[in-house]
């Protein structure tokens, strides 16, 4: 790190009712990086999260909306620098790993190195979990392509160039899925890195919810499906929508050529708009997918319009 002293590097810490694990987590990254700007951004903590990360010597804002993604939204548009570390405020991400993170993200010309969790204390992950996150990321790779091992990891190293071009939908801890969706649609230079995981700080609680936030973190890869290669998305609907049409139109059609009747008109009727609904759904598809490629296009430039960082 000593060659990019120069370097503006910033350490956002987004974080909700911290009060126990903060002090240690601003501490640990000023020891780590004793050159980077530590902000601490609250999301309307009932404790005393904003006093100790203060007396710890962060900068310390708010964010009164509730939810990760609208915090992270606010720390991006916010924050000006070269380099930036994300990482979550419960004191279980290691700090001595982020000096080795930004130094590949700058010798490497990358724009993000996601900090991937190693596992070292039996029984960290909550039961799921890990099979969660394993079945996420493979759902990940096969719509948007290239396998990422951790898709929700909270710590990483990001370049300006890629913050100022993220636009940020997401409102809740899906927002690390739309980081790495976002990553791997711009086509981003990016590596994975292994790091230490422990565990949360005696008596803080996770706020992640596993069966609700799975569910939006589902919803939210289903909805930057449609957005980013809607001719995918459309294609399945079509296909589903024809096979459908197909399977109620089949024995109609076996028995018209029999008896020359159609003895079930109804499920005739509902065939035909099932079909139409194919052809209609085909036709979404071609349209959009030249509407995403223009979007595509819009945010390669903006990330394109940033400079990288100066080595």
């Amino acid at each position: 790190m000593k060659k990019y002293s120069r370097l503006q590097v910033a350490v956002l810490i987004p974080c909700f009712n911290e009060e126990l694990a903060i002090a240690g987590v601003v501490t640990e990254f000023r020891r780590a990086l004793p050159e980077a700007s530590i902000f601490v951004y609250d999301n309307g903590s009932t404790d005393k999260t904003r006093e100790v990360a203060k007396t710890a010597g962060a900068i310390v804002r708010s964010e009164t909306r509730r939810g990760k993604g609208n915090v992270v939204r606010r720390m991006f548009a916010d924050i000006d620098a070269d380099v930036y570390v994300m990482v979550d405020g419960d004191g279980t991400y290691d700090a001595a790993s982020a000096p080795a993170m930004v130094t590949r993200l700058l010798d490497d010309y990358l724009d993000m190195v996601v900090a991937t969790r190693l596992d070292e204390v039996a029984g960290i992950f909550r039961r799921g979990h890990k099979t969660g996150n394993q079945g996420f990321a493979a759902l990940i790779a096969a719509l948007f392509g290239r396998q990422l091992t951790d898709v929700f990891s909270g710590y990483r190293a990001m370049t300006r160039r890629f913050v100022k071009s993220f636009p940020g939908y997401s409102t809740g801890f899906e927002i690390e899925t739309e980081l790495s969706i976002h990553a791997l649609n711009i086509r981003i230079p990016m590596v994975e890195m292994p790091a230490p995981f422990g565990l949360r700080v005696e008596g803080s609680e996770s706020k992640l919810k596993t069966t609700r936030d799975g569910i939006r973190i589902l919803r939210i890869t289903f909805y930057f499906l449609k957005e980013v290669r809607p001719l995918l998305f459309f294609s399945c609907l079509a296909l589903g929508f024809a096979a459908a049409a197909l399977t109620l139109a089949y024995p109609l059609f076996v028995t018209y050529l029999r008896t020359g009747l159609v003895p079930r008109f109804p499920t005739a009727i509902l065939a035909t708009g099932l079909m139409l609904l194919a052809f209609i759904s085909a036709a979404c598809a071609l349209i959009l997918d030249s509407v995403a490629a223009l979007r595509w296009e819009a945010k390669r430039n903006a990330y394109l319009s940033e400079p990288l960082p100066p080595h």
